[in-house]
C-alpha cells in the first residue's frame, strides 16, 4: 500500500469521505441527490420557492458589520433531505434577504400571537435544535446555517416529529438580526459551538465580539437571555470577557463566571466529539435585565 492509499484508508476510517483511490474501496454513503442543472437559477439546487436560495442576501451588497464568522456549505443533500426542503420550506423556510422584516407571529402562525421566540445561530444536523423544540412545544425555534444538508435534516426530524415550532433560516444570522428582525422581539439567543477560529489571525472571524454582542442584546426583549457554549477554552475566556464587558447585560450566574450546563440543553454531536478529545464544555447565559 502506497503512503498516499494509507492516508486514504486512516480518512475512510473515520468516516470521511474523498476520491477513491486504487486499491480503497469508497465507504458506503446514503443516496444523495447533486444540485439541479436545469430549472434553476444558476447555482441553485432548487426552484425559487421549492428550497433554500444559493444566495438569498444577493443584490444587496455586503451589509453585515465585520468579516464571515462562517463559510457557506451548499454541499449535497440526501434524498430524504431533498424531499423534506421541497415538501416543507414553503411553509417552514426563511430567507435571509437582509432587506425583507419578519413577522414573527405571521412566521409562526401555528403558535399563538406573542408566543416568544428563540433565534438559534447555526444548528449543525438540527438534532438538539428538534430535542428543545419538542421539550418546549409553546416557543418558536427560529434555527439559522447555511448548511443545506442540516437545512434539510431538521426540517425532516421537525415534520417526523410533529414540530409545529419550528421555522429554518437560510443565510447570514448577522443581516436577519440587524436588518430583518425588530428590537426586543427574541426571548432568547442560542449561539452552541460556534468555529472557535483558533489560528491568531482568524480570530476576528470569530462570532461573538463586542458589536455582535451589542445587536443581539437590542434585539433581546427585557429579561431575554444570550446563551453561547463552546468546547474550546481560549473561545471560551474571550466570550466571558467580551460578555462581561456589555453594559446591555448581566451575567444570570451569581459572582459571575460560566454557568452549569443547564438542563435544556442537549448534548450536541459538536459537544461530544469535544469531550471525547478531552476538552471542558463551557456555557454561558447572559440576560438583558428586566427594567
Amino acid at each position: 500500500m502506497t503512503s498516499e492509499q494509507s492516508r486514504t484508508a486512516e480518512r475512510v476510517a473515520a468516516g470521511e469521505r474523498r476520491r477513491p483511490v486504487a486499491g480503497i474501496p469508497a465507504p458506503p454513503t446514503a443516496p444523495v441527490v447533486p444540485p439541479a442543472s436545469t430549472g434553476t437559477p444558476d447555482g441553485a439546487m432548487f426552484a425559487p420557492g421549492t428550497g433554500p436560495a444559493a444566495n438569498p442576501a444577493a443584490g444587496t451588497g455586503d451589509r453585515h458589520r465585520g468579516v464571515r464568522s462562517f463559510v457557506p456549505r451548499r454541499s449535497r443533500v440526501t434524498t430524504a433531505q431533498r424531499e423534506a426542503l421541497e415538501r416543507h420550506w414553503a411553509t417552514r423556510g426563511l430567507e435571509i434577504d437582509g432587506r425583507t422584516p419578519v413577522d414573527l407571529d405571521r412566521l409562526f402562525d401555528t403558535l399563538p400571537p406573542g408566543s416568544p421566540v428563540v433565534l438559534e445561530i447555526g444548528f449543525g444536523m438540527g438534532e438538539a435544535t428538534a430535542l428543545m423544540a419538542a421539550a418546549d412545544p409553546t416557543t418558536g425555534v427560529l434555527a439559522a446555517d447555511v448548511h443545506t444538508p442540516g437545512q434539510g435534516h431538521l426540517l425532516k426530524l421537525a415534520a417526523e416529529r410533529g414540530l409545529e415550532n419550528v421555522r429554518v433560516a437560510n443565510g447570514d444570522a448577522l443581516l436577519l438580526l440587524e436588518h430583518m428582525l425588530p428590537p426586543a422581539s427574541l426571548a432568547g439567543i442560542r449561539v452552541f459551538f460556534p468555529d472557535p477560529w483558533p489560528k491568531k489571525r482568524h480570530h476576528k472571524r470569530r462570532i461573538v465580539q463586542p458589536p455582535f454582542v451589542a445587536l443581539c442584546a437590542s434585539r433581546l426583549a427585557p429579561g431575554g437571555v444570550l446563551h453561547c457554549a463552546t468546547d474550546w477554552e481560549p473561545y471560551a475566556e474571550h466570550m466571558l470577557e467580551v460578555l462581561e464587558a456589555s453594559p446591555e447585560l448581566e451575567n444570570t450566574v451569581p459572582g459571575g463566571g460560566f454557568a452549569p450546563r443547564p438542563d435544556f440543553r442537549p448534548e450536541t454531536r459538536f459537544e461530544r466529539q469535544g469531550l471525547d478529545k478531552g476538552h471542558r464544555v463551557r456555557d454561558l447565559l447572559f440576560r438583558r435585565p428586566v427594567a
